[in-house]
């Protein structure tokens, strides 16, 4: 008997009767995820017979999940998701396209619900630190930056973060320099009148 390690928490997750094709779907979108086995209910059920359950165990990212086909059951909604981190856009990208075929649903601040009903959050890692940071008005930028969006725009939000450029200031004319005023004649700076000799 192949006995794989048991973690004290996995997400379990129940499906009317696609439990092992959404297992197959997401394995094929994150790395180091797979399928480790499927199998079934051996007695019979208040859902039906034996061998009508079936109970597929999998990795995402390397993190053990179970999901099970048992019949229709409470649909997913918003309550519970999965957040996925990701460094890059185009990590980012990726993930969200991937979910979003055949009959995903885009939804504000980076979520997705899946063909199957999943809730998914694809969120850049960079985004939590820009919303902890001490400068508070930075923070307020960002989070009403992310408001706004749909699948995350890294460079967006950093760029509310930053803030609107300081304009720079133009340069001091030279000739005002230490109070002097460019074009007078030294006497007239001096407040001296020209003698009547030097007016000849």
């Amino acid at each position: 008997m192949t006995t794989l390690a048991t973690p004290k928490i996995v997400p379990h997750l129940w499906y009317t009767n696609e439990a092992e094709e959404a297992a197959r779907f997401y394995a094929r979108i994150f790395p180091a995820s797979r399928v480790d086995r499927v199998s079934s209910l051996p007695a019979d059920s208040p859902i039906g017979p034996a061998g009508s359950v079936v109970i597929v165990e999998f990795r995402l990212f390397g993190q053990p999940f179970m999901a099970m086909s048992a019949g229709p059951n409470e649909p997913f909604n918003e309550a519970i998701s999965f957040r996925v981190n990701c460094r890059t856009q185009a990590e980012i990208d990726r993930y969200w396209s991937a979910l979003l075929k055949n009959g995903g649903r885009a939804q504000a601040c980076g979520w997705i619900v899946d063909r199957y009903g999943v809730r998914w959050q694809i969120v850049p890692t960079s985004l939590g630190e820009m919303m902890l940071d001490r400068d508070r008005t930075k923070a307020a930028r960002v989070a009403a930056e992310m408001l706004g969006q749909v699948k995350f725009d890294i460079a967006k939000l950093k760029a509310a973060f930053a803030g609107p450029s300081t304009p720079r200031r133009p340069a001091r004319s030279p000739g005002r320099r230490g109070g002097s005023v460019r074009g007078r004649s030294p006497a007239r700076r001096s407040g001296r009148s020209t003698p009547p000799s030097a007016r000849r």
